[in-house]
Order: structure tokens, then C-alpha cells, then sequence
């Protein structure tokens, strides 16, 4: 792992950005009043010159109403259309996710940089809360919690502590204005951030802010926090913008340029901004050339980084970002903790990691691998006693852990993840787990249940008639408007009832031998080890990964040619290798189809002109 600030490469390299928000300067200087003029529209000019507050009114309208919100993107793109009568073109455009903002300040300025606050919960499309990313906007409630986490993030950064590892120059007085310094700095610290270098409007914007804070306040390091604050909550760091140009080799494809490129394979393979290395390739331009790609591709691959990644979309795939806000009823289930479900989360993507990158092996195996990591609170739900620390076990309470072939329990869909997700908070859901296991492993959309349905025998627990929830079910599936979705998700989920709803193994349910047997699209098993086998060899397994990985880099569904070349090319060579992720991630990185995006059918692309028009208007207004 680099240390943070060797993240900070020079580039001479620069470019015409998309976005401009000029002095968004919520730090000591501007904070409470930036909040203040958003909720009361008091005039504070007698407080701060009119240049400031013209700036900071500017960039509230601009970040709230159109910045802020992709519709507000595309309300100004079409307002832009009409104007020059070109067509809207849609706009890749996707927020960074929660996971994605800690791993980027984690990974620039380090890991003891703290980061509070609430952000905004994902929205799912497709399966994925990275293709959600695309149509999630921040609202105006949460633009005050990015304004304060940049500002804390700014102020560690540049506190006496942390400043020397960032700022590699010394001012010529700390207490004033250094433009020089402060420029090598904010071109450093901008070009990570943002993913590509800094436009000379935006560079010489964020000096100008730091150096009228350095004087306002007689403190050079106080306007560097100025104007990290602001970068931190720009649009263009808190967005991932990917600039469209024209394939050269190609007429009339269109792909994205060399940064957003690099952006686009750090995001997918390590939930990350791209590194030094990666944007110096993108500035060379090998990142257009097959043995550029593949030479960074291939490191990529190799970094520790990559277990990053692969976490980051199997917690997006699997739903466990569910797990943070699960509720159990903990007087039916007093072992439950929000603790248990923390471990839990982590559990399902230790096992993941190791059997996909640690051994090396099939994707398919972890649906039935024996092996798993608990901790001391997990050992409860499984009957393990955990004590010590075991050999292969970690300082943090984690121990490797095997279970017999004749466990009932064999991988991640008997784990307390899965299983809690995928119940109520104080009795099991077949039919939600069975949905559940369509959906998101096999990606067979199950449709919603119609709307006035009478669930009373289900959830009458206590009907002597209706001891288990199979019985139960059966009642309940003779109404017509139900049996059809009962048929697709009840044999799966009913599998798996040997496991209440917080994952604790049982035998029984009130009293009556629970009957895990089914049958799933024509195979039959006997308990939820049976079906782990059937769902491990099932065809839609591994087509579904495929698919959902595909659009996880994407940020977006596969066109129908592209699930033909899905299909017929990509399927068919992760068979041969054995279904291991690294070379189907590495096909992907490497293919064409994944960095193409539609061609635009005006030269003039509305989005970057509505864009441009904002910032002759913002800059007028401030001058």
C-alpha cells in the first residue's frame, strides 16, 4: 500500500473540466454563514466582501438545484437542447457511494483522517447500488453533512500533525498568502481528487480562495483548508463525470477519454480513486493501447487493493449494505446484537475472499465450501465455542473455521447475513429468502405480490392447525393471485427453514419436524446443503455474475448486443478458466464494449455546453 501522500504526482497536463463551482468555501471562514445563507437568505455582506458571498450564493444555487441532483443535470442539458435545437444525450454520471468517499480519503491523505456524518442511502436499479449511483442525487439535508465532513476532513488534513506529509513546500510566511506553495499543493491534491488534473480556471480558482483566506485570517494553512473543503465538495469530486470523446479508430463509436478510463477500472476493480501510476498512464495516453491497458490491468489485478474491489461487489451484490439497519425482535432472539450483525456481514465477505482470491478458486464454491472465519459473538449463533486466539486467527477476534461433512451449514446462504436479511424481525420468509436467492444469485426478477393479499395465516405463528411455516404456506398459496411467485420462491426458501430468522440451526417449529426437502427448476434435494449443490451447478449462477459484474463497472444494464457478447464470448471463456473472478474481471477490463459509450447524434453535447453557459454566468455575477 502507497503511503498516502505519495498519491500526490505532479502533471503539467491540463484540461477543460465539466464542472466550476467557484469558492465553495464552507470551512472556518465561511461554514456557519454558507448555512446560514442557505436556510435564511440573510444578506452578510456587511460581514464579508460582496465577491465571497456572491460566490457562495452562486455556488449554493448551482449545487442544490442543479449540480446536486442528476434531474437538475438533465433540466439543464434540455434547457440547453431547445436553445440549439440539438438532442438531450444522456450522461454518465454516477455518485460516489458511501464506501467509495471513506476508501478515496483513506487512501489519499490516510486512515487516521476521521470521517462522521450521514450520508445518503444508495438506490438500487438493477440489482446494484452502483447502477443506482447513477439516477442518486444528494439532497439539500445531506449537502449540509458534506459540507461538514469536508470541512473536518480539510482541517485534519492540514493540522499540525498531518500537514508536512501534504504540503511539500514551505510558505514564505504562515501567515499569509503563498501562492506559489499553495498552487503546488491544490494541483496536487485536486488532480487526485477530481481524477484528472485541475483546468487552469479551476486551479487558479482554489488558489485565489485560499489565498484571500490566508489573508483574511493571517494564516497560510487555514486557506489551503479553505480550498481543500472546496474540492472535497465539488461536484466533480463528489461525482464520478466521465468525459465522452470519439474513437479515433473507429467512425462513429464514441468511448471515454483516457481519465475517465482510469476511473472507471480503479472504481470497478478497487473501489477506489485511481493511484499515481494509473493517472500518469492515463496522461500518456497508453491507457488507448492494448499493451498500455493490459500492463496496467494486470497490476491492477496483482495490487492487495483488488480484495477492496471484489468486497465492494459482492456487498453491493449480496444486499449487505441491509445488514446496517437489520432489526430482530430480541425477545424472541436475546443472542442478537447490532454487533452480530456487524460480524455476520463481514463473515460472508471473508469467506468470499477466500475462496475467490485467497485459494484461487470457482465462484461456484461458495455456495458450498465448509470453511468460513468466526468470532467469539458468532460462535453463539453457531454453537462454536470461540476462545483465544486459534492458529490463522487475527488480532481482531477472527478464526478460520471448518465444518464437518455432515454440518447442515455449507456456504454463504447459510450464514447469518443471508439468512437474517431475509427474514422478519421475529420469524423466518421463505418466500423472502427464496426471492431473495432469484434475484439477486440467479437474476430471475420475481414479480411483487398483488395488492390486497390476505397474510393472516402466514403470519399466525401461533395456529395449532398451521404448526410450520410450510403448512402454513400451503394454506396460504390456494389463492389464486398467489401460487404463481409461490411456486418460484417457496421450494428454495422452505430449504433453508432449518434456520430461524437470526441463523441459529433448529429441528423442529412449534413442536412439528420442520421438511426442508424441494425441488428447484426440475432437481431435487433434501435439506439446504441440497440446494446449496443445486444452486452452485445451476446455469443462471454463473450467467447472473457475469451480467451483474458487467453492470457494476458499467454503472448501467448490458445493451442487447452486449448480452450477446456476454453470452456467447464472456460466459463461455469464464467456464474455461475455470470460473475464477481474476480472469473474468481481466476480460472485462480489457474489453472494448466496456469503455464504449452512444453516440452523440449533434457534435454539440448540451450537457458540456449548459455546463460552460454556467460558468460565464457564475463568473459575471462574481465579477
Amino acid at each position: 500500500m502507497p503511503s498516502p501522500h505519495s498519491l500526490f504526482a505532479k502533471s503539467n497536463r491540463l484540461r477543460m473540466g465539466v464542472f466550476y463551482v467557484p469558492y465553495l468555501g464552507i470551512d472556518q471562514l465561511m461554514g456557519e454563514f454558507f448555512m446560514s445563507f442557505v436556510r435564511t437568505g440573510k444578506d452578510f455582506r456587511s460581514q464579508f466582501s460582496r465577491r465571497l458571498v456572491a460566490a457562495a450564493a452562486v455556488a449554493v444555487f448551482a449545487c442544490v438545484s442543479v449540480f446536486f441532483s442528476t434531474d437538475g443535470l438533465k433540466g439543464v442539458a434540455a434547457q440547453a437542447a431547445v436553445k440549439s435545437s440539438a438532442p438531450v444525450q444522456s450522461s454518465v454520471l454516477r455518485r460516489l457511494t458511501e464506501l467509495q468517499y471513506k476508501n478515496i480519503i483513506s487512501d489519499v491523505f490516510g486512515p487516521d483522517i476521521k470521517i462522521g456524518g450521514r450520508f445518503d442511502p444508495g438506490m438500487r436499479e438493477e440489482g446494484l447500488l452502483e447502477v443506482g449511483a447513477g439516477r442518486a442525487s444528494i439532497s439539500a439535508s445531506s449537502l449540509g453533512q458534506y459540507v461538514s465532513m469536508a470541512r473536518s476532513v480539510a482541517e485534519q488534513v492540514l493540522d499540525e500533525k498531518h500537514r508536512a506529509a501534504f504540503v511539500q513546500c514551505t510558505p514564505v510566511s504562515p501567515a499569509g498568502r503563498d501562492n506559489v506553495c499553495a498552487k503546488e499543493f491544490l494541483s496536487a491534491a485536486g488532480r487526485i481528487l477530481y481524477r484528472r488534473p485541475l483546468e487552469e480556471g479551476e486551479l487558479s480558482d482554489l488558489v485565489e480562495g485560499a489565498g484571500l483566506t490566508a489573508d483574511t485570517l493571517g494564516n497560510f494553512y487555514a486557506g489551503l483548508q479553505t480550498s481543500l473543503a472546496t474540492a472535497l465538495q465539488s461536484p466533480a469530486f463528489l461525482f464520478r463525470w466521465e468525459v465522452q470523446e470519439p474513437d479515433p479508430k473507429r467512425k462513429g463509436v464514441v468511448r471515454i477519454d483516457s481519465y475517465s478510463k482510469a476511473a472507471r477500472l480503479s472504481f470497478f476493480l478497487w473501489n477506489t480513486t485511481p493511484d499515481a501510476q494509473l493517472l500518469a498512464a492515463a496522461a500518456r495516453g497508453d491507457l488507448h493501447t492494448e499493451r498500455g491497458l493490459e500492463r496496467e490491468v494486470d497490476r491492477m489485478l496483482a495490487s492487495p487493493r483488488l480484495e477492496g474491489g471484489v468486497s465492494a461487489f459482492f456487498y453491493d451484490m449480496l444486499g449487505l449494505n441491509e445488514m446496517h439497519t437489520l432489526v430482530k425482535d430480541t425477545t424472541l432472539y436475546p443472542k442478537y446484537s447490532f454487533k452480530i450483525a456487524a460480524d455476520a456481514e463481514e463473515q460472508t465477505l471473508r469467506t468470499v475472499l477466500d475462496v475467490l482470491l485467497t485459494q484461487g478458486g470457482d465462484y461456484r464454491d461458495i455456495f458450498t465450501t465448509p470453511k468460513t472465519f468466526l468470532t467469539r459473538q458468532l460462535g453463539t449463533i453457531y454453537g462454536v465455542p470461540i476462545k483465544g486466539q486459534a492458529a490463522g486467527g487475527t488480532p481482531d477476534g477472527w478464526q478460520p473455521y471448518e465444518f464437518s461433512a455432515d454440518d447442515p451449514r455449507i456456504g454463504i446462504l447459510a450464514q447469518p447475513s443471508f439468512l437474517g436479511m431475509h427474514s422478519h424481525p421475529g420469524r423466518t420468509s421463505p418466500t423472502l429468502r427464496g426471492k431473495a436467492l432469484r434475484e439477486a444469485i440467479m437474476c430471475q426478477k420475481v414479480p411483487d405480490p398483488p395488492g390486497v393479499v390476505d397474510f393472516n395465516i402466514v403470519q399466525d405463528t401461533a395456529n395449532p392447525e398451521y404448526k410450520t411455516v410450510r403448512q402454513r404456506l400451503i394454506a396460504h398459496a390456494t389463492e389464486p393471485m398467489c401460487v404463481g411467485c409461490h411456486k418460484i420462491t417457496d421450494p428454495i426458501g422452505l430449504a433453508m427453514e432449518s434456520f430461524d430468522t437470526i441463523g441459529e440451526f433448529r429441528r423442529e417449529e412449534n413442536g412439528a419436524a420442520i421438511d426442508t426437502s424441494g425441488t428447484v427448476d426440475g432437481v431435487s434435494f433434501d435439506d439446504a446443503a441440497g440446494l446449496a449443490q443445486v444452486i452452485r451447478d445451476h446455469p443462471a449462477t454463473t450467467s447472473c455474475l457475469v451480467s451483474r459484474i458487467f453492470s457494476y463497472g458499467a454503472g448501467r444494464s448490458p445493451t442487447k448486443g452486449e448480452v450477446a457478447w456476454l453470452k456467447q464470448k464472456v460466459e463461455k471463456s469464464f467456464a474455461s478458466e475455470g470460473f475464477r473472478i481474476v480472469p473474468l474481471l481481466r476480460q472485462i477490463s480489457l474489453a472494448d464494449a466496456f469503455f464504449e459509450v452512444f453516440a452523440p447524434k449533434s457534435e454539440k453535447d448540451p450537457m458540456k455546453s449548459a455546463a460552460l453557459d454556467m460558468i460565464r454566468e457564475t463568473r459575471e455575477v462574481i465579477q
